[in-house]
This record gives C-alpha cells, structure tokens and sequence, in this order.
C-alpha cells in the first residue's frame, strides 16, 4: 500500500490557472475547501476571483492567426 498522496487534479477556483493544492487543513479538494466557500458566498470577493479568472484566460490565450 502507497501511504503517499497523489496531488488533485482539480483546478483551484480561487487561483485561477493553478491546481488545488489543499492548502486548507481538511479539505479534499474544492468542494469542501472552507476557503472556497468563503470566497463563493461573498459577492465582492466572488467578483474579484471571476476578473482574475478572466484577465488569467486573456494573458495565456494564444491569439488566432488570421
């Protein structure tokens, strides 16, 4: 038996781009990390994380060639 922990390949949605890296005590992954749910049942900070998803998509989309 491998007593080592495989990394989760879920996305962290309050970083967006970077993985989970179950940074909260607890926590398997996004769906029951407490800090998610802080930042989602916040309407201001759940702004703040939906613009940073969207300026993170914008800095490493790759531009059509045309």
């Amino acid at each position: 038996m491998n007593s080592e922990r495989a990394r989760p390949d879920a996305r962290c949605p309050v970083r967006p781009g970077e993985p989970c890296t179950l940074c909260e005590m607890g926590a398997t992954g996004p769906r029951d990390c407490p800090l998610v749910w802080l930042v989602m049942t916040d309407d201001e900070l759940r702004a703040g994380v939906h613009t940073a998803a969207v300026r993170h998509r914008a800095a490493t989309s790759h531009p059509v060639a045309r």
